[in-house]
C-alpha cells in the first residue's frame, strides 16, 4: 500500500514539474525574442524562363536505361542506410562487363537525413563513397545544438524554435559542404539531385529547384546546399523554420501555364492543386515569407516532386524529350525507406503519452499517415505514364520514329518503369528489431551506423525489384 502510494505520489509530481515548466515556458515566450532564420536567398538578377517544369529535362543515357532514388528522412541512420545503398550499388554491373549501376544513377531525391546522403553524392559522386562515413556519419553533427527540454529551451521552443540558422546550417557548411551552393550540383547533369522540405504555411512539398524559385523571382544557382539540407531536416520545435523571401517585384515573366491550369482548375489532382496555388502565391506577393521545416512533415520519401512533374505533363512523353521516351526500355525506381518501427511503453499503461512522447507520436503519426499515402500516389502515377508512353510510341508515325532515333528493330511496347522500396522489414525480426531500436537523431555510435550501413547494402542486395531489373537486361 505504501509502495503504490508512493509511486502515485511521485507520478503526481513528475505531472506538476511538466505543468510548471510548460506554464513558465508559455509565460516567457512573450518576453523572450522569437527565433529567425533570416533569409540567405537573394533575387534573381536577368530574365526567367517562363516555362520550367518541375522535373526539368530527366537526363539519361542512350541505351534507354533510367535510375532514379530517393532516400527517406530519419536522422543519421537514414544517411547510414542510402549511404550502404549507394556502397553496394557500385559493386553491381549493368550488365557483364560494364560500368556499376551506380554510373547509371539519374537522379536523387532526399528527405531529412536522406537528403545529406543525397546532396553530398550529388557534388562528389562516387568520390563521396570515400568519406562520408568518417566526415558525417560517425561525426556528431548535434555539437553546438539545444538537443534536451529545460526551462531554458523551452522558452525558445514557444518562441518559434529551439535551435536557429547558427547551429545546423553551419555545422553542414564547416563539415560537408564548405560553401558549395546549387550552381555547383549543375555543373554535372547526372545524377540530378532534389532536396525536400515542407511549406507549413500552404502544406505542401517544397523542392528546391527551378519551378519554386523561379516563383519566388530568387536565384537558385547562389543559394547553399548545407541552408537546404538543413530546412529538410528541421525538426518542429527543435529548430525554428528556414525562411526564403519572395521577391515577387524583381521579374516580370508570367507563371509556368501548367502552374496556372492547375491552379485554376476544380478537377487538377490534389496534390498538384495545392503545390500550383502554393507557387501562385508566392508569385503574387501573398507569401512575401516562405517558412520551411521538416520535408518528411508531408512526404517522408520525397516522391512529390516526380509525383507532380508527371502530374503536370500536357503530353505523354513528359518530363522527358521525345527523344529520351522513345530510347526508353528500362527505368528502376527504388525508395530506400529508413523510417523507424512504432515504439513506446506508454501502450502499457492506462496513462500517456505525455510530454516529448506525446510529440513524438503525433509527429510519427502524421508523417507515417502521409508516407502511404504518397507512395500509392507515386505507384498509381508510374503505371499511368508506362501506358501512356507506350499509347505515345505506338502512335507514332514511321517518319516521326526516324527522326527520334527509333532503329529497325525498336518495340514500341518495350518500356517498363519499375518501382519498389528497400525497407528494414526485409529482415528476419531481430535483426529488425535491432536496426528499429536505432534512434532517429544526428549522432549515433560507430557500432549502429555501421550495422546500418550493411543492412543497406543487404537490403539492396537481395532487394526483389533490383533482381527483376538486373533479369531483364
Amino acid at each position: 500500500m505504501a509502495a503504490g502510494s508512493g509511486r502515485v505520489m511521485q507520478k503526481t509530481r513528475d505531472v506538476r514539474n511538466l505543468i510548471a515548466v510548460l506554464l513558465a515556458g508559455t509565460l516567457t515566450a512573450s518576453c523572450a525574442s522569437v527565433i529567425h532564420n533570416e533569409p540567405v536567398n537573394a533575387p534573381i538578377s536577368g530574365p526567367i524562363s517562363s516555362a520550367i517544369p518541375v522535373g526539368e529535362e530527366i537526363p539519361t543515357t542512350p541505351d534507354g536505361v533510367m535510375v532514379g532514388l530517393a532516400f527517406s528522412g530519419g536522422g543519421t541512420r537514414a544517411a547510414a542506410f542510402s549511404f550502404g545503398v549507394l556502397k553496394e550499388m557500385q559493386q553491381i554491373p549493368l550488365r557483364s562487363g560494364s560500368a556499376s549501376l551506380l554510373n547509371r544513377v539519374d537522379f536523387v531525391s532526399g528527405v531529412s537525413g536522406g537528403s545529406v546522403t543525397a546532396a553530398y553524392y550529388g557534388l562528389h559522386r562516387e568520390a563521396a563513397l570515400d568519406n562520408f562515413r568518417e566526415k558525417f556519419l560517425l561525426r556528431n553533427a548535434e555539437e553546438g545544438l539545444e538537443t534536451s527540454l529545460t526551462l531554458a529551451t523551452l522558452s525558445r521552443a514557444v518562441a518559434g524554435g529551439v535551435n536557429d540558422s547558427r547551429g545546423l546550417p553551419r555545422w553542414l557548411d564547416a563539415n560537408l559542404f564548405h560553401g558549395a551552393t546549387f550552381g555547383s550540383l549543375r555543373v554535372n547533369r547526372r545524377p540530378r539531385i532534389w532536396i525536400n522540405a515542407s511549406d507549413i504555411y500552404n502544406r505542401t512539398p517544397f523542392v528546391f529547384g527551378a519551378t519554386s524559385f523561379t516563383a519566388l523571382c530568387s536565384n537558385l544557382a547562389d543559394y547553399p546546399i548545407a541552408d537546404a539540407v538543413a530546412a529538410s531536416a528541421a525538426i518542429p520545435v527543435a529548430f525554428a523554420p528556414v525562411v526564403i523571401k519572395a521577391y515577387p517585384d524583381n521579374c516580370t515573366q508570367p507563371l509556368p501555364k501548367w502552374i496556372v491550369k492547375a491552379r485554376d482548375n476544380p478537377n487538377a489532382p490534389p496534390m498538384l492543386s495545392a503545390f500550383a496555388k502554393a507557387t501562385s502565391r508566392y508569385r503574387d506577393g501573398k507569401v512575401p515569407f516562405v517558412k520551411l521545416l521538416d520535408g518528411g512533415l508531408v512526404d517522408n520519401y520525397g516522391l512529390a516532386g516526380f509525383t507532380i512533374a508527371r502530374q503536370s505533363a500536357e503530353h505523354p512523353y513528359e518530363p522527358m524529350t521525345p527523344r529520351q521516351a522513345v530510347a526508353l526500355r528500362r527505368s528502376l525506381f527504388l525508395v530506400v525507406d529508413a523510417k523507424k518501427g512504432v515504439a513506446g511503453d506508454w501502450v502499457r499503461t492506462l496513462e500517456g503519452p505525455t510530454g516529448t512522447d506525446l510529440v513524438q507520436a503525433v509527429a510519427d503519426t502524421a508523417i507515417d499517415a502521409g508516407v502511404g499515402a504518397s507512395y500509392t500516389a507515386f505507384e498509381s502515377t508510374m503505371q499511368d505514364w508506362q501506358n501512356a508512353l507506350v499509347r505515345w510510341r505506338c502512335g507514332l508515325s514511321a517518319a516521326e520514329r526516324s527522326r527520334l532515333g527509333a532503329g529497325p528493330n525498336w518495340n514500341c511496347r518495350d518500356v517498363k518503369l519499375m518501382i519498389g522500396r528497400i525497407s528494414f522489414d526485409q529482415f528476419d525480426h531481430a535483426r529488425r528489431a535491432r536496426l528499429d531500436a536505432v534512434p532517429t537523431r544526428f549522432h549515433l555510435p560507430q557500432q549502429q551506423v555501421d550495422e546500418v550501413i550493411a543492412a543497406g547494402r543487404d537490403a539492396l542486395r537481395t532487394n526483389p525489384t533490383l533482381q527483376a531489373f538486373l533479369k531483364t537486361m
